[in-house]
Formats: structure tokens, sequence, C-alpha cells
């Protein structure tokens, strides 16, 4: 792997996106994890206006630090860069006592997690209609295409995706080689959606690195069955249930076909 090249290729699709879309530069949602620290340094490479939006939402101190840390780092390096923290607490407050409780706590819980991320996306898009700015998008190979880990409409509703083609460790390196801070390059992956602390590896139960081999063994169709140990077994499991339970929204939103035949005497009335 040539993460330098990588990195040049990417600051050059970017620059290039943006220009034939004719806007002016990009909007990054920031977290205090690798993915957002690496797609927001690749932005502000291009040389175009860039901001960073830090949106805490009764967040983990240790992930709010790490990401205010980030923006200033990156500020100071660049130019181009701004950087804005918005609290969005208060309105996640609002949300949950206007909707209802529902009878399924768990259920209740997952949704008003998401929730959290489709109010982030909301003002990523807020900021980026105001200043014509595109909404880079941060995730990475394996949660975007393999097990689906994002919400749909919230972290996956972006207008572009650099590091979608990169899997975590190939994210890590570009880390390195972009000297994204060393807090940021040694915390415990986390989505950031939960009143806890809780990492990706919990709520997926397998790393990354396991994760990433699931997904070359399926891709690689001679690979055959034999010879795995128990843990790969697992691993396999945990990967094709997720992938298969979420691949709703790894493909394109379904719409139903209507026959011409259906619709000729409408078209015949209204002429």
């Amino acid at each position: 792997m040539n993460p330098n090249a990588i990195i040049a290729l990417i600051t050059d699709w970017l620059n290039t996106y943006a220009g034939n879309a004719g806007t002016r530069g990009f909007v990054v949602g920031v977290s205090g994890g690798i993915d957002s620290a690496v797609t927001s340094s690749l932005a502000a490479r291009t040389g175009r206006p860039t901001l960073c939006l830090a949106m805490p939402i009764h967040q983990e101190k240790s992930q709010d630090m790490r990401a205010e840390s980030h923006m200033a780092r990156l500020g100071r390096q660049f130019g181009n860069l701004t950087s804005i923290r918005t609290d969005l607490t208060p309105v996640f407050n609002a949300f949950v006592q206007a909707m209802p409780a529902g009878e399924n706590g768990e259920y209740r819980q997952l949704s008003l997690a998401n929730t959290r991320s489709r109010i982030r996306m909301s003002t990523l898009h807020y900021f980026a209609g105001l200043h014509r700015y595109l909404v880079v998008g941060t995730g990475n190979k394996v949660e975007d295409f393999g097990v689906g880990f994002f919400t749909k409409y919230g972290d996956g509703g972006v207008d572009l995706s650099p590091i979608a083609d990169l899997t975590k460790t190939e994210v890590y390196a570009l880390g390195k080689a972009l000297d994204v801070h060393e807090e940021i390059m040694t915390a415990k992956p986390t989505d950031g959606l939960w009143a806890d602390d809780r990492s990706d590896e919990d709520q997926l139960g397998a790393s990354y690195r396991e994760l990433e081999w699931a997904m070359a063994y399926e891709a690689d169709r001679t690979a055959g069955s034999g010879n795995l140990t128990r843990r790969q077994t697992e691993v396999l499991e945990i990967y094709r249930r997720f992938h298969a339970s979420n691949r709703h929204k790894m493909v394109p939103v379904p719409v139903c076909r209507v026959p011409a035949e259906y619709k000729q005497d409408l078209r015949t009335r209204n002429c």
C-alpha cells in the first residue's frame, strides 16, 4: 500500500468532483474518530473552503475533546479550514420529549440512536446549503459495503464518499501518513450514538480486522469453506448476518415499476 499516493489521488478526486459540481467547498462532521479525522484532513488538503462541524449530543467528554483538538490542529495547518461546534443536545432532547415512548424499550433506544445521526446529517446539510458546500461522507468500506454499519439517511446521507473504498486498516495507514493525532489513532472506534461509550466492536461482536477478513473471504469465491478456526467461523456468521440484514442500506431505493398499459387510460383522458 502506498498511503501518500492514495492521499494525492483522493485529494485530486475531491477537487475535481467539487469543480464539476460547481460547488465552493466541503463540510465534514468531526466525531473524534479516525474516519472523520482522515476525511476532514483530505478535504482540507484540496485548498477549497472546508468547514468542520462537531455536533455533540450527550457526548462522552473524551470524544468531544478529541474532535475539538483535531479541528484546532487542522485549523493551524490549513488556512482554508474553519470549524464550528454546535451542541445539538437540546434539539435531541426536544425530539425525545415530542415522541411517544413506544412499547419496546430496546427498539426505542435504537431508534433514538439513529435519530442522533439524522439530526447531525440535517445540520451538515443546513450548513452545506448556506455555503454551497458538499457534505463529505466519512464511512469506510467495511461499514458502507460490508456490514452496513451506518444510519440510513443519517451518516449515509452524504454527497460523496472519499474513503468508502478503503478498509479500516487502510484508513489508519492514511491517518499515520497524514499525522493524525495519536489520541485519535489509538482510540477505540465508536459511532458515538449512545449515552455510554460502547465501541463499534461491542455492537458488532467482531473487530474491524476480523470483518475485513470476512469481507475478503466472501469476495473470493474460490476460497472454499474448509480449514476455518472456530473464531473465523463465528466472524463469518456475524459478517453474513449484518450484511444480509443491512442490505437495504446498500442498494438503491426500490421503485415499483407500473406497466405503461396501466397508465394508458389516464394519459388518453388528459389529452
